[in-house]
């Protein structure tokens, strides 16, 4: 997190996935990168890219090759930048109640 005169500005998470080894990847775990976000006042000055930079060095130092994400259009340059590539839209499920 992020962090200006004692109030959190900034925040990011990386969630480790055990995905299993697939054909085209052997490493049993996964990441995702959750929960990213600054504060209206505190954008535009690479908070979220070195918050997310950092945890993507955290994945690799774990040995983890693939990490993903969910974007909203407002981060997508942001997520470029960092590398990450346009995947086919996700699905979701949820339990009936």
């Amino acid at each position: 997190m992020a962090v200006c005169r004692g109030e959190v500005v900034a925040g990011a998470g990386l969630t480790l996935l055990e995905w299993g080894p697939t054909r085209g990847q052997l490493e049993p775990l996964r990441g995702r990168l959750v929960n990213v976000w600054t504060h209206p006042e505190h954008r535009r000055l690479g908070l979220a890219r070195t918050l997310c930079a950092g945890l993507l060095a955290r994945a690799r130092a774990r040995g983890i090759g693939t990490v993903g994400l969910g974007s909203t259009p407002q981060a997508r340059d942001l997520y470029l930048a960092l590398g990450f590539a346009p995947q086919p839209a996700e699905m979701k499920w949820e339990a009936p109640r």
